[in-house]
């Protein structure tokens, strides 16, 4: 793959700027900046069937992923999570089509093992060596591994009532962790601060365009598993939303590809009562998503305030006919023992929340029983103890 296989545009402006260069986002728009591939040429050449008979992992989807040169690909076997039948849970809804992606299973235990491995990987091509980031728990904690795996350093900023083990993470990994008193807008004033005054280059979502290229893997692993036919409805718990974005971008992707027809997931953001500003801008079709002001939940994925990509994410949500809903954390409560006692999976707070989400939409009939439902599942609850 050469530097011209792809290159990055802001989807407000359509500015590009060059991937060969350590690349932030569009400053004229605040607007996060996306990789786009040729794919007419790697369609030619690259097939979906062969890349199944491919060692598994993330990595097998190299080509349409942004690092060049192979032996510079940071990894510690993320990808290829189990997409799972919820047989029990489902007949208790009847829902004879309900499944769970469940990205417990990832290295650092959440799904942001993926978009760390693509961004610090590209990022050690680039030449960068020293990394910050403002965290509610989990990136931070991926980031420094992923960041030690490659002999880098990384500075972690998050909120002092991050959970322990999550804290404790970054410890172990020999971070440099922060605690900030606040939210992760707070920890995010500072680690910008702190960046600009020392040269480190800042892996915010969203605030680099490569995170979401990783996390994008997970809408192609869904593709796969079911035949190569998307299912009717994705639940996806969404703080900044990058996951939601990088799979919409992935279906796009697959299209253009001749992978898949036109068809797509309706996608739903839930988020919780405590912190909705996605779901209050949705609901008031807004354009823009506001700053939630005392923001409060046992989900502290989805204690996320401020979303600097809400253009991408409200623009995904309305695309695909899709909705934004919140749930209270005793929902949420209720609906992670459910999935531990019911399915043997301890979901992260923020993994529960679709499945709370689930029952409301079926409720209201937005959600029908015999529709093809994915959840996901973000994490694992053993992070959170």
């Amino acid at each position: 793959m050469t530097h011209e296989t792809y290159t990055l545009i802001c989807p407000e402006c359509g500015s590009r700027f060059d991937p060969a260069q350590p690349q932030t986002y569009c400053h004229a728009c605040a607007s996060p900046i996306l990789a786009h591939y040729d794919l007419l040429t790697l369609s030619q050449s690259l097939k979906r069937d062969e890349i199944s008979t491919r060692p598994r992992g993330m990595w097998r989807w190299r080509e349409l992923l942004p690092v060049q040169d192979q032996s510079a690909i940071v990894t510690l076997g993320e990808g290829d999570t189990p997409l799972l039948r919820l047989e029990k849970i489902g007949s208790s809804l009847c829902c004879s089509n309900l499944y769970v992606k469940d990205e417990a299973l990832n290295p650092t235990g959440t799904f942001k093992a993926r978009g760390m491995a693509a961004a610090v990987s590209r990022a050690v091509e680039l030449g960068i060596h020293e990394f910050v980031i403002p965290t509610a728990g989990n990136a931070g904690g991926a980031l420094s591994f992923y960041a030690g795996r490659a002999g880098c350093v990384a500075h972690v900023y998050m909120p002092s009532d991050t959970p322990a083990p999550i804290q404790a993470e970054v410890k172990m990994s020999g971070a440099d962790l922060h605690l900030v008193d606040g939210l992760i807008s707070d920890a995010a004033r500072k680690a910008a601060a702190a960046a600009a005054e020392n040269g480190w280059f800042d892996v915010s979502t969203f605030k680099e365009p490569y995170r979401v290229e990783g996390k994008k893997v997970m809408g192609y692993e869904i593709a796969e598993s079911m035949g190569w036919e998307l299912p009717d409805v994705i639940i996806y718990p969404t703080g900044g939303g990058t996951g939601l974005v990088g799979m919409w971008k992935a279906f796009d992707e697959m299209e253009a590809m001749g992978w898949i027809g036109s068809r797509r997931p309706r996608m739903v953001t839930v988020q919780s009562n405590g912190c909705a500003p996605v779901v209050r801008a949705f609901q008031n079709r807004a354009e823009r998503v506001e700053f939630w002001q005392n923001a409060a939940t046992i989900a502290s994925g989805l204690r996320v305030p401020a979303v600097f990509a809400d253009r991408l994410v409200l623009r995904c949500l309305r695309q695909s006919n899709g909705t934004a809903i919140s749930v209270s954390d005793e929902e949420i409560l209720t609906s992670q023992r459910e999935l531990a006692e019911m399915e043997g999976i301890w979901a992260a707070p923020e993994g529960a929340a679709p499945l709370a989400a689930l029952k409301e939409l079926l409720r209201i009939g937005w959600c029908h029983s015999e529709e093809k439902i994915v959840l996901f599942n973000t994490g694992s609850g053993l992070k959170y103890i």
